[in-house]
């Protein structure tokens, strides 16, 4: 049996509570990792593995890290997917009998890390929690730790449609209970979410008007986070915000697929955030202003007043250039408010953050100004409710220097003459060193050693350094010997020494109380987070406000009007992110009119003609006009939109085993199920993955379905011809096409949106741009002509038939149904029901008919 050191005792027993985190055991100034930690972090963090005696027959694996560089280790680990739990020395070891007591003061794991140099500034950093409140109903709530904004909701939906929802969030931690976790285990590996297990919600982490302001099906998920966030954080939480409750029917809610879809945080083709729509719109001057703007973009409004209100502040920014540009100005000098506020918070707040907090209170007056001396009603009822926290500036502008250094324990962090005692240390301190110095120059002088030098180390103290060559220079009748080198010897002088006494306790007792007192301050500062929080909240909004109307200002972008109905009409609309990227080349503009008589437009046209970019740019005119902004139209008038759904592009989910195919039937029906009248579709190509038959019988069906039932505002585009004649079935639907012309055999796209079917799919023409072999084009055009001819198709009817005859085949199928009534012909009755329609080719459809008439002695 293995007996270890009583100190590699202390690390087994402390990581025996942590078994699923990389255990930091402090030691000295390096972080220590033994046993399986060591191998494994060796070889992630690519760090040398050794190993030590630690009372055993065989050596102890072991790696380690030093502790001012812990950081970036720790970093490493936590990209990863990997929990650290960092365990410190809790007492001093000068008075510890045997081994130092050490304990776990914070587990950093995925969702909780609060700093770093992959932490985006402009990107909040949420870890969540979930639980099931009953069949395909989720209640979740999300947090940032870095800044204590909190938010909670209720999903209707599968275990996916929640992972999904999270990864829109881009979350890498959720907090569950045991149940939950066995549940969402596989899907959540899959999606690299980090699964952490909580059972226990504290009642006494929620005050009685944080559970008043959330219903009671959500309160138990966000205490369930805020008491797991207490247990692994094991510090102050006092900037975590009461959290708020999305109101799914004041937000326009957009779902996984449609936000990677349009694009709105980031390109699907780079994965980066440039070629978005967040891309487009971030003029913001703070990362408050750039996480807020991120925020809206993810919940729109769909509440028609608040709409408004928002397009009035920023038309009046629009309006007021100067106002704009100085308080653009202003917002440069704003430090992030929020995150200054949980450093402050967590105890981690250097000198130099309460400095930038100082900072950035000197501008709300500035900020103030600016809006009032608009003149603007809206700017200037916003500027009164900037609140500009007097009482604190003048604590920060009183005792924190103007240039703090980054550390909290070498001083120089507070004011000269806000201590008394504090001031009169500092000038014993700085007096000696000064009467050091005239003493080097006497003793020169004296003893005319131009070398004499009086220096100092930690070692030794304070010392007269002279040369071997010039010791006989020298009075040593004075000097007393402290230190013997190879070419000087150090000597000391009863005056010396009083002062080295002197000056020594005056900069250790001064570090000692300007630490002390700088903690003070500190933790003073805190009973203002509430006060600061909502100022930060109001600054981040009109960052967002200026940044619209920068935006607005130089691409040309219009003020929406809203209304209670249903029709949207926007005239020569464009996709800003689109013209944006094209620079100078000219962008088509398009119209889009769905009106109560006609809110279906089935779109054709040929590929790369830009039907995709017509339907993205309609989605994201409405999502930007209920953002608050301005939209890229000469005029747009829109209803206000509950929802928006998207079955654009082909795409496989092969860690879930599902198909392009089965992926887009996936997407469909969630739309369908979800949609209601005041939502906006965009099907683009349903059914293309699938056999032709197939795909137009699902396509039919689909709207179909969407124009009788659901009747909410849909654009549907396709390269199936043969559905264009819906348009004489389904009265509220209409035909246009993106036009192309042909000229000496090639194809030439006008990108412009008209009125009726199209023409031809220029298929071959396209591949051709592609640069396909000639032999294959060739053969192509040979077998394009025959299809169209009718040749070659052996004993299939012509496509152009195939709508007529599913429908005579239905019609027939209805009318043998009525006139079968005889018990003996019930069989047949139920071959009719059973039958697959949309799966039945004419021909067979034809036979099937005429073996049902002989069974009935037609």
């Amino acid at each position: 049996m293995n007996t270890y050191t009583p100190m590699i005792q202390q690390y087994l027993q402390v990581k025996s509570e942590y078994t699923d985190a990389f255990l930091f055991f402090r030691l000295g100034d390096f972080y220590e990792l033994f046993f399986d930690d060591a191998i494994n972090a060796s070889q992630i963090l690519e760090i040398t593995l050794t190993s030590r005696d630690g009372g055993s027959k065989e050596r102890i694996p072991m790696c380690g890290v030093p502790h001012h560089a812990a950081q970036n280790y720790i970093e490493t680990l936590i990209q990863k997917g990997h929990r650290v739990a960092i365990c410190e020395q809790t007492e001093d070891p000068k008075q510890s009998k045997g081994v130092v007591k050490r304990e776990v003061v914070r587990l950093i794991t995925p969702g909780t890390i609060i700093e770093g140099k992959n932490m985006d500034g402009k990107s909040n950093h949420f870890i969540a929690s979930a639980e099931e409140l009953d069949e395909n109903r989720y209640a979740y709530a999300y947090l940032d730790l870095s800044t204590g904004e909190g938010t909670s909701a209720i999903l209707t939906g599968t275990e996916k449609n929640l992972i999904q929802e999270l990864q829109t969030l881009s979350i890498r931690e959720l907090v569950v209970p045991e149940q939950l976790f066995v549940l969402l285990s596989d899907l959540a590996e899959v999606h690299s979410i980090l699964l952490s297990i909580e059972e226990t919600q504290l009642e006494s982490l929620v005050d009685e008007s944080f559970a008043e302001q959330i219903p009671a099906e959500v309160s138990g998920v966000c205490r369930r986070l805020v008491n797991y966030l207490h247990r692994t954080q094991k510090r102050s939480l006092e900037h975590i915000q009461a959290f708020k409750f999305q109101e799914r029917e004041e937000l326009l809610t957009i779902d996984f697929h449609s936000k990677r879809n349009l694009e709105l945080v980031q390109s699907i083709r780079g994965g980066d955030q440039k070629g978005s729509l967040y891309w487009l719109l971030d003029e913001t001057m703070t990362a408050m202003g750039g996480r807020k703007l991120k925020q809206w973009l993810h919940q729109p409004l769909a509440n028609r007043m608040k709409i408004e209100e928002r397009l009035l502040i920023v038309t009046e920014m629009l309006e007021a250039y100067f106002t704009r540009a100085d308080l653009r100005e202003s917002l440069k000098e704003v430090y992030d408010l929020e995150r200054l506020i949980g450093r402050i918070s967590f105890g981690t707040a250097s000198g130099r953050d309460l400095s930038q907090l100082r900072q950035s209170l000197l501008q709300i007056p500035l900020i103030k100004n600016h809006l009032i001396e608009s003149g603007k009603p809206a700017l200037i009822k916003t500027a009164n409710q900037l609140d500009e926290c007097g009482e604190l500036l003048s604590l920060l502008k009183t005792a924190i220097a103007d240039h703090p250094p980054l550390s909290v324990k070498e001083g120089d962090i507070i004011r000269d003459g806000f201590h008394e005692r504090l001031d009169e240390l500092r000038y014993a301190k700085k007096n000696g060193k000064d009467w050091i110095a005239a003493l080097e120059l006497k003793e020169r002088e004296r003893t005319g050693i131009k070398g004499l030098k009086i220096g100092y180390n930690r070692i030794f103290g304070y010392f007269i350094e002279i040369t071997k060559s010039n010791i006989h220079l020298a009075d040593l009748t004075r000097y007393e010997r402290k230190q013997t080198l190879a070419n000087a010897e150090r000597y000391i002088t009863d005056e010396l020494k009083e002062k080295e006494s002197l000056i020594l306790t005056a900069e250790e007792e001064s570090l000692a109380l300007e630490y002390s007192l700088f903690v003070d301050i500190r933790e003073q500062v805190k009973q203002y987070i509430p006060q600061v929080q909502k100022l930060a909240a109001k600054v981040s909004e009109l960052d967002v406000y200026s940044s619209f109307a920068e935006v607005s200002d130089q691409y040309r972008l219009t003020k929406p009007t809203f209304h209670d109905g249903l029709e949207l009409k926007i005239v020569n609309g464009r996709h800003p992110v689109v013209e944006k990227m094209m620079n100078k080349q000219h962008y088509v503009p398009n119209d889009c009119a769905l009106t109560s008589k006609e809110n279906m437009l089935l779109i054709t046209g040929p590929n790369m003609s830009g039907k995709s970019t017509y339907m993205r740019q309609v989605a994201i005119t409405v999502i930007m006009g209920q953002m608050g902004c301005y939209v890229p139209a000469e005029q747009a008038q829109l209803p206000v939109t509950d929802q928006i759904f998207t079955r654009i592009g082909a795409a496989d989910d092969l860690a879930a085993g599902q198909s392009t195919f089965m992926v887009e039937m996936l997407e469909s029906t969630y739309a369908i199920t979800h949609a209601t009248e005041r939502s906006l579709l965009l099907f683009d190509e349903i059914g293309r993955g699938t056999s032709t038959y197939d795909g137009m019988a699902l396509a039919q069906a689909m709207m179909e379905y969407i124009h009788n039932e659901i009747r909410a505002n849909t654009l549907f585009s396709t390269h199936y011809h043969e559905l264009t004649h819906l348009e004489t079935q389904l009265d509220k639907l209409r035909n246009v096409h993106v036009s192309a012309v042909e000229q000496s055999g090639k194809v030439v796209f006008l990108h412009k949106v008209k009125n009726g079917p199209a023409d031809k799919s220029y298929g071959i023409h396209v591949a051709e741009l592609a640069q396909l072999p000639e032999p294959i084009l060739a053969r192509a055009r040979d077998i394009l002509q025959e299809l169209e001819t009718g040749k070659g198709l052996e004993d299939k009817e012509p496509q152009s038939s195939l709508n007529e005859q599913l429908t005579f085949f239905q019609e027939t199928k209805q009318q043998v149904e009525k006139t079968v009534r005889e018990p003996q012909q019930e069989d047949v009755l139920t071959t009719i029901r059973e039958l697959d329609i949309s799966g039945t080719t004419p021909m067979k459809a034809l036979q099937f008919l005429y073996e049902l008439q002989q069974k009935i002695g037609k």
